[in-house]
């Protein structure tokens, strides 16, 4: 229920200047990713499960978190503010 994964593959990507296989990961969530602290835990995660499905180096994977407020989530009908 809350958590939801769009994969979008073969998009043309280019990261620190190379264009060689490589990830991006958005990560939004409400009151699970508004800290550094936070963030490192979920990173080293993200990570360890990333390099090893996508046969990656940690180098040619980006992850971008995006904290949330409840009022910024629309859902049945609401915003998760009222539910």
């Amino acid at each position: 229920q809350r958590v939801n994964v769009t994969v979008r593959s073969g998009l043309p990507m280019v990261l620190s200047g190379s264009a060689e296989p490589c990830a991006q990961l958005v990560v939004s969530s409400i009151g699970v990713v508004g800290t550094a602290e936070q963030n490192k835990g979920h990173s080293a995660r993200f990570f360890d499960v990333l390099t090893a499905q996508l046969g990656l180096g940690p180098d040619r994977i980006v992850i971008r978190f995006y904290p949330l407020e409840p009022w910024q989530i629309g859902k049945n009908r609401t915003v998760m503010t009222f539910l």
